[in-house]
């Protein structure tokens, strides 16, 4: 007696395995998330003012 080989898989370990990858998937954007917020990005240390009455006298 031969044993049949089933190759498609069960429909619930298809659904099992999609939603660990993508638990895994949300868990690597979250903690990339919280990586960059730590990184400190420089910013500009001189406010501008920038003066535009002339602009909105010729409009």
């Amino acid at each position: 007696m031969q044993l049949k080989y089933n190759r498609q898989p069960s429909l619930g370990s298809s659904i099992i395995k999609t939603l660990i990858k993508l638990f895994f998937v949300i868990l690597v954007f979250i903690i990339s998330i919280f990586l960059i917020e730590k990184i400190n990005f420089p910013s500009p240390k001189k406010n501008f003012n920038i003066d535009i009455t002339n602009e909105i006298k010729k409009l």
